[in-house]
């Protein structure tokens, strides 16, 4: 795969076929297509399509005439590279310009994909049957929401990752176990290792019982319950994670600084660029409002990515937390509106989401007060904190091409957020 990313970028200015990409990659076109867009988020052509713009975008912005990059990209007229331009971006190539400045694209990056014959040498170093299937795991909604991992029939996870983040992963869901909680628990080696090191560690751990909620049960007529659950379960969490706090040594980071420093403005841009309707009050009252209250919110090791896929239910009730790669110190608000807020991003396919919503977000909020009580700065900061981690998800995922559509959801979910400012901040009155 990584080859035909760089052959489609040493070629943009002549014509790419999916089905000569197909026969360099030696699958059918079929299959060939699937797997592109599994790998890259982006049909294959649509990709070609984008990587040209974005290229042809470069020369304009460093002096060349637009009449002149747009045939040489496969483009008829300048008209027709306006036109796509404007579809893809929201604005005109001069603005999108004059509010980013020079432009440079990205390089297609580096995968990593491993393959069948890969994963299984690498599973002879437990003894466990060696035909087991392997799979993809925790498929959401049509989703795969997992990277590195793979279901090894019924009863195993293989995973892996960069060694810091893995060490770490596996000593917080260790000390999680000790606390009581349903934890992912390693399998042992042959030789009694309690994983493979090197650069990457791989572990195997046996699986989790539960699954994710389904869009159905978290938007039925329990969504006020469920929602109080998932909140009581990240309270429940939270208090295992502060005692473990010191043996685990996070990373301190600052939701604040991290919005004001880089997301805000990208997010001011877009604003801009795509109409959003954010007014100048909106920006000066977050910066203002919220940076009075930050410093008074409660920090401690958090998850860090409590969405409904890493939240796993069993007979109706949390069974345990997956994924803590991310974990991090920083305020113990940011996992409770990220959990409602990874709610609020299903709501694509969803009826009526608008409406649904905030009884989910009230629930999670009431569960967690009732077991971690939320200081009174903390209930005046839930609204500032949904825009924060919005504005994050708006500046992060537009810096990378594959979730431009996501790019897209989560600038309604910061327009549907502010909007409903009022309600929000009378939750807890």
């Amino acid at each position: 795969m990584q080859q035909i990313l760089q052959y489609i970028d040493a070629n943009l200015k002549s014509e790419i076929t999916a089905a000569e990409l197909a026969d360099m990659a030696g699958y059918s076109l079929w299959h060939f297509c699937r797997m592109f867009s599994q790998e890259t988020g982006l049909p294959v052509m649509a990709y070609i399509a984008k990587h040209r713009i974005d290229n042809a975008l470069m020369e304009i912005s460093n002096g060349r005439k637009g009449t002149d990059v747009a045939p040489e990209y496969g483009f008829d007229t300048y008209a027709g590279f306006y036109k796509a331009f404007t579809r893809m971006y929201g604005c005109s190539p001069r603005k999108y310009l004059s509010l980013y400045g020079g432009y440079q694209p990205k390089q297609s990056g580096g995968f990593t994909i491993m393959q069948t014959h890969e994963l299984r040498k690498i599973l002879t170093n437990w003894d466990i049957p060696q035909d087991l299937p392997l799979g993809d795991i925790w498929i959401l909604d049509g989703a795969k929401v997992s990277g590195n991992v793979w279901k090894v029939g019924n009863d195993y996870v293989l995973k892996f990752g960069p060694r810091d983040q893995m060490l770490k992963n596996i000593r917080i869901t260790k000390a999680l176990a000790a606390q009581g909680f349903t934890a992912a628990k390693t399998l042992p080696t042959k030789t009694g290792e309690k994983y493979i090191d090197g650069e990457q560690i791989f572990t195997l751990y046996y699986s989790l019982p539960g699954n994710p909620l389904s869009k159905e049960d978290r938007f039925g007529d329990n969504r006020y319950d469920f929602g109080y659950k998932y909140g009581q379960g990240l309270a429940r969490l939270h208090t295992a994670l502060k005692e473990v706090e010191p043996d685990i040594m996070p990373d301190d980071t600052n939701l604040y600084k991290d919005v004001t420093g880089w997301a805000l403005p990208n997010v001011q841009k877009q604003n801009a660029q795509w109409n959003m309707g954010l007014s100048a009050e909106f920006f000066e009252d977050y910066i203002q409002a919220f940076g009075k209250l930050f410093d008074k919110l409660p920090k401690q090791l958090i998850h860090r990515d409590p969405n409904p896929s890493n939240i796993l239910f069993h007979n109706g009730e949390i069974s345990g937390f997956i994924d803590f790669d991310l974990s991090e110190k920083d305020i113990r608000l940011r996992d409770i509106c990220y959990c409602s807020t990874g709610l609020l991003c299903e709501w694509r396919g969803v009826d009526n989401i608008e409406e649904k919503w905030p009884l989910v977000l009230e629930g999670i909020l009431h569960g967690y007060d009732s077991i971690s009580p939320l200081t009174p700065e903390e209930k005046q900061a839930v609204y500032y904190v949904l825009c924060s981690i919005q504005m994050v998800c708006v500046a992060y995922f537009d810096t990378i091409a594959e979730f431009k559509e996501l790019t897209k959801t989560n600038r309604e979910m910061l327009q549907y957020i502010v909007k409903s400012e009022t309600w929000i901040k009378e939750i807890f009155k």
